[in-house]
């Protein structure tokens, strides 16, 4: 048996009346009986059930007057919380009243009966405000009274509204969602106050005025009523547009107009520490304002309103009163502050990297410029160095801006004295790894040679630096002075890093030289073992690679026939391991140890070549005169005066000078001091000729200037034999660019005219700014 098609039921409800919604359970079971029943026997049991729920035929209609009655009721209960008095009816039925209307398509009227209603009673608040005695007065407590009159009539309103909003919430969610051009209840409301309140023009005036003589009182330190400032602002915020175009603009007028009078007060009566505090303060202030009553769109203008009024403007003014002194008496704090708020501040950071970076060329030239800071020059500069360093990086932030212009501006000022810097720095490395230097541990002395090697980068005349540095390893090398192998080899590897090994190649010779030195001499101890007489004197020499070391001028003098024996025995012994070499004697590098007996007993001194030939003199009697002395020596005389001065007017007066005297002059009588007296068994007498003289510091400086004109000229043939043919200005760039030192356009020109009269190259005949290589 087929069973009948099933029918989809169709299932309506009407909240509130039952008539019609159920079928009598008798008529509910024949229908489910008469679907299953049928087939072959009467007395088959029906397989399934089924309910069918139809549609009611008629909509129920309701009551006579109910939509005017429950109008009624409504416009009560809206009445009663606009009065602000008990409502009568139940919410929950008022809210039930409301869906009921709705669901009876009378939405679009109750919609315009309620903004009517909430209308008319927005529209006879506003008589309160305008019959209110209002006059602004600085010291009027109208104003105040007045806002806070406006502040309850707002806080009524929102209140009323969302009341209201909760018993016309159906209508709210449907006919007023479903159509797009009608506002929500609560807009609705805002728009009634906007439009017949706030938009009163007496009334804005007086609330907008009040409002910004209570921000102005705060500004001036004055207690006010936040909480009624943030109320306010809120309501114009929430009325749209009212804040903006009404309020933000005139607010951040007077704000300008504030800030820019300040400015220029302050600029003239604050030294820049409590300006700059001053600034950061306000900053913070209006930054508070912003997060405490005025709407967050406002902060942006209003921040860019206080910078620009109170840095913007005075930039440049700012930095010239008082960047100098912040940085002499290193106020970190205070610089800090000045890099915080110069970089909030467009164009801020350029102009204190231009202030900063003439800070340093002005004082870095006032330390490189002086002769009379010579002494403490390198020193001077570590220290500004450090300092600076320090301020970029808690200051500035380790901005590379600041980084890259301070290094620009130490080789702008480093360079205004040609070479003297160089030399400085070449002296001060070689105080620092002399023996006897006890200031530093092995750890401070290594960053002590890192921070100098900064300085070093931004010398231009590095070959000066070589000079005087390779001069003065030649002194600690050969005399024993250095204070540490592993710190001359350290020096040596950063100086390879940073220049290269062209440049330390020499300096490597002379450390090589040093230790084959060692060598040989103790191969020369085993061959004087052999001699049948290896006499008395126990002989040290230092094998020197002419090429490696500075240049010394020998001098000849006259050693006893001792010491004449043992330089041949040398000269054969070396010369027969080494054939077709040269040995020249460096006697102005010799020192020996002497022994000597006085009264009080014996002593040992450490003395130079030249005080040795004077004091074995004394040998051979008692009394010399300085022109017997000279001619039994041999020494030279400004060096021979020298001499007996460090033996005779020194700290260790070993030979008496007659007449008494600091100088040394022709005829002076010298006597052994028999009674001589020193605490120490072995004493030093100072080596005066081992100290750099004028002569000897203004002979380096020429031997780097020669080496140079050689660099110059062979840079000139390199390029012409490349190039053939080249211009004069193209061939003065191509040095320019080659050369690492700095060199002066005459001084190129020279060079090149010495090289045209040599026939190196030659000038073009039809121009003379053409040149032709020669080949």
């Amino acid at each position: 048996m087929a069973d009948e098609p099933q029918k989809k039921p169709h299932l309506s409800a009407f909240v509130g009346h039952t008539n019609g919604l159920t079928k009598p359970a008798s008529l509910a079971a024949t229908a489910t009986r008469a679907a299953g029943g049928g087939g072959g026997g009467g007395g088959a049991t029906a397989s399934s059930k089924k309910l069918v729920i139809k549609n009611f035929r008629e909509r129920p209609k309701l009551p006579d007057n109910y939509t005017q009655d429950t109008w009624q009721k409504l416009h009560e209960a809206v009445g009663a919380i606009q009065g602000s008095i008990s409502i009568k009816y139940n919410l929950e039925e008022l809210y039930q009243a409301v869906e009921n209307l709705c669901s009876y398509k009378v939405s679009a009227t109750l919609y315009k009966q309620l903004r009517q209603v909430c209308e008319e009673h927005v529209k006879a608040q506003i008589l309160q405000f305008r019959e209110y005695p209002f006059v602004m007065h600085r010291n009027s407590l109208d104003s105040l009274l007045f806002l806070k009159k406006i502040n309850k009539c707002w806080q009524d309103h929102c209140r009323q509204m969302i009341m209201i909003r909760s018993i016309f919430l159906f209508l709210d969610r449907t006919y007023v969602l479903q159509n797009s051009m009608l506002p929500s209840i609560w807009d609705m409301g805002l728009e009634l106050f906007r439009n017949h309140i706030i938009s009163d023009k007496q009334v804005q005036t007086k609330t907008i005025d009040g409002i910004l003589l209570l921000i102005e009182r705060e500004r001036n330190g004055e207690a006010v009523d936040r909480s009624l400032l943030r109320s306010l602002l809120s309501m114009l915020s929430d009325l749209q547009q009212v804040y903006k175009e009404s309020f933000e603009q005139r607010f951040l007028e007077e704000t300008n107009c504030l800030y820019a009078a300040e400015g220029q007060r302050l600029m003239q009566e604050r030294e820049v520490p409590e300006y700059l505090h001053h600034v950061n303060k306000r900053l913070e202030e209006e930054g508070d304002r912003v997060i405490t009553y005025l709407d967050h769109s406002t902060q942006k203008p209003l921040i860019a309103c206080v910078e620009k009024q109170l840095l913007g403007e005075h930039l440049s003014a700012i930095l010239q009163k008082g960047l100098d002194n912040l940085l002499d008496e290193n106020r970190i704090s205070d610089l800090t502050q000045t890099y915080q708020l110069f970089s909030r501040v467009k164009g801020g950071q350029q102009i204190l990297l231009q202030h900063w970076s003439e800070y340093i060329k002005n004082f870095g030239t006032t330390i490189v410029v002086n002769p009379e800071k010579d002494k403490d020059m390198v020193q001077e500069l570590l220290d500004f160095k450090d300092k600076v360093d320090h301020i970029i990086e808690v200051c500035f932030q380790k901005n590379e801006k600041f980084i890259n212009l301070m290094k620009e501006s130490f080789e702008t000022f480093i360079n205004k004295r040609p070479n003297k810097p160089a030399e400085l720095i070449a002296k001060y490395v070689d105080s620092k790894l002399r023996a006897g230097n006890k200031e530093a541990t092995d750890e401070e002395l290594e960053r002590i040679l890192d921070k100098i090697m900064i300085i070093f980068r931004f010398i231009h005349g590095k070959d000066v630096f070589e000079a005087f540095y390779k001069k003065d390893l030649a002194k600690r090398l050969l005399v024993g002075k250095s204070a540490s192998v592993d710190a001359e080899k350290s020096m040596l590897s950063k100086l390879k890093h940073e220049c290269g090994a062209a440049f330390t190649s020499k300096l490597e010779g002379m450390f090589k030289d040093m230790e084959l030195s060692k060598d040989v001499m103790v191969q020369f101890k085993q061959y004087m073992q052999n001699q049948s007489d290896p006499g008395n004197i126990d002989l040290t020499v230092n094998i020197l690679t002419m090429g490696y070391w500075p240049t010394y001028t020998p001098m000849e003098v006259h050693l006893n026939s001792e010491m004449i024996k043992l330089q041949e025995v040398f000269k054969t012994f070396y010369l027969g391991k080494h054939s077709g070499r040269k040995l020249q004697w460096q006697t102005t590098l010799g020192h020996a140890v002497l022994k000597a007996e006085f009264k009080e007993g014996k002593k040992e001194f450490q003395v130079s070549l030249f005080q040795t030939l004077v004091l074995l003199m004394f040998n051979e009697g008692d009394e010399f005169s300085f022109e017997e002395i000279k001619m039994a020596t041999g020494v030279e005389d400004s060096e021979l005066r020298r001499t007996l001065q460090s033996l005779a007017c020194g700290k260790a007066r070993v030979l008496i000078k007659n007449p008494k005297g600091k100088d040394v002059e022709d005829g002076d009588k010298f006597i052994f001091n028999s009674d001589f007296k020193h605490k120490l068994f072995r004493i030093k007498i100072n080596q005066i000729q081992m100290k750099e003289t004028v002569e000897e510091q203004v002979s380096t400086t020429e031997r780097v200037f020669q080496d140079r004109q050689y660099q110059i000229d062979a840079a000139i043939v390199r390029i012409m034999k490349m190039r053939k043919t080249l211009g004069h200005n193209l061939l003065v760039s191509e040095l320019y660019n080659q050369l690492k030192f700095p060199v002066k356009p005459g001084d190129l020109k020279k060079r090149i005219e010495s090289l045209i009269d040599r026939d190196y190259m030659e000038r073009d005949k039809d121009n003379p700014n053409q040149y032709h290589y020669v080949a």
